[in-house]
C-alpha cells in the first residue's frame, strides 16, 4: 500500500496528476478540486493515496489530506459507489459539507455528483450515517474553516448547539454560523453569532 507520494509535480489535468518521485512518474487520479489546489508543474507536493488493485491494473487516487482520504474510504465501503464516483463526490463536496449532507439527510447535495443517482445518494446516506459523529463533525467544521478562523471557536460551537436546540439541523446551523462569523469577524461571541445567524435563516 502506498500512503502517500512526495515529489515534483511533472503533468496536472483536471483530474488527474503525475507526480515524479526520484525519477518516477507516477499518475494520480484526483478530484477537480484537489487538482486545483495542486501547485504549479515543477513544483514539490505531497499528495496522499488510495491504491486500487483490479484485474484489468492498479490505480492510485489522491487527495490533499487524511481527513480527505478517509471520507474516500468511507464512500467506497458503499455498494454502487466505486473509486471514481467517490471522486466525482468530492468533487462537488469538500469532506465536511459531505458529512453534513450526511448526518442531515441531503440526498440532493449528493446526487449532483456526476453519475450518483438519487437512489445511490440516498444509500450513502443510510449506510454511512451511523458511521460519522455530529458533534466531531461541527467541531471540525467550524476549527478549521478559514474565513471564520477570526471568530472565536467556543463562540461558534455554542451558537451552532443553539441553533440545532432551536431545531435547526446540524448542517443547516453550521453554514448559517460559518456565514455570520465571516461577517462578524474576532468582535463575534456567542450572542451576536446566533442574532446574525438566525437572521441567515431567515
Amino acid at each position: 500500500m502506498i500512503e502517500y507520494l512526495r515529489g515534483r509535480i511533472a503533468d496536472l489535468g483536471i483530474n488527474r496528476v503525475c507526480i515524479d518521485v526520484n525519477g518516477v512518474g507516477y499518475t494520480v487520479s484526483v478530484s477537480e478540486t484537489t487538482a486545483s489546489l495542486m501547485p504549479s508543474v515543477g513544483e514539490e507536493v505531497k499528495i496522499y493515496t488510495y491504491m486500487s488493485v483490479r484485474e484489468d491494473g492498479v490505480s492510485l487516487f489522491g487527495f490533499p489530506s487524511y481527513d480527505d482520504l478517509e471520507i474516500f474510504r468511507l464512500l467506497i465501503t458503499v455498494s454502487g459507489v466505486g473509486p471514481k464516483g467517490a471522486l466525482a463526490v468530492l468533487s462537488c463536496l469538500s469532506p465536511d459539507d459531505l458529512r453534513f449532507a450526511i448526518l442531515s439527510g441531503d440526498s440532493k447535495a449528493i446526487a449532483k455528483a456526476p453519475g450518483i443517482g438519487k437512489k445511490t445518494a440516498e444509500k450513502v446516506i443510510i449506510d454511512l450515517k451511523d458511521k460519522i459523529s455530529a458533534e466531531d463533525t461541527v467541531r471540525s467544521a467550524l476549527g478549521s474553516a478559514d474565513n471564520v478562523s477570526a471568530a472565536p471557536e467556543g463562540a461558534r460551537e455554542e451558537a451552532v448547539e443553539a441553533l440545532v436546540a432551536l431545531g435547526y439541523s446540524s448542517a443547516d446551523a453550521f453554514r448559517a454560523v460559518k456565514e455570520a462569523a465571516a461577517a462578524l469577524g474576532s468582535e463575534a461571541d456567542t450572542d451576536s453569532l446566533l442574532k446574525a445567524a438566525l437572521k441567515v435563516m431567515v
